[in-house]
């Protein structure tokens, strides 16, 4: 497979895209990971808590997050790219687009087949929604082309 099919997206605004998108991440992940801080203070020695299952299930959650997370700016970076988007409102229906694709039917899911909390349900909308429209109107703002004059 040849690199050269895939769409060139601005390095700063993978880095940029991928801050963006953790902090959303982690604003979810939060409640978790700061029980496994409390829990880590609690623990007798450094040593102990750091070969415990909690804090590789910590470290792997972060990583596999941040990895995700690089890997979703450079996708909305691209299909930026490869549509031609150039304004906020193109920006949002964009990120729109990749809501429903992606978010909609684990919403729907989580509603009438796992009968959750709407409260539950709600915060992960919003945090659906800030990850694709919020990050794709951001990498619009930030400029995602190599080349702009391309």
């Amino acid at each position: 497979m040849s690199l050269h099919y895939l769409p060139p997206v601005k390095p700063s605004a993978i880095a940029l895209g991928t801050a963006f998108n953790h902090t959303a991440e982690l604003a979810i992940l939060a409640p978790l990971l700061g029980q496994t801080y409390q829990r880590a203070k609690a623990a007798n020695t450094k040593e102990e808590f750091i070969r415990s299952q909690e804090a590789s299930g910590a470290a792997i959650a972060w990583g596999t997050s941040l990895v995700g997370s690089a890997l979703q700016s450079y996708g909305v970076g691209a299909l930026i790219n490869a549509t031609g988007t150039l304004s906020y409102k193109g920006a949002a229906y964009l990120g729109g687009l990749i809501f429903l694709s992606t978010s909609a039917p684990g919403v729907l899911a989580q509603v009438f087949t796992e009968k959750r909390a709407l409260e539950t349900v709600g915060v992960n909308v919003i945090t659906k929604l800030f990850e694709t429209v919020g990050l794709s109107v951001f990498l619009t703002w930030w400029g995602t082309r190599t080349n702009p004059f391309e």
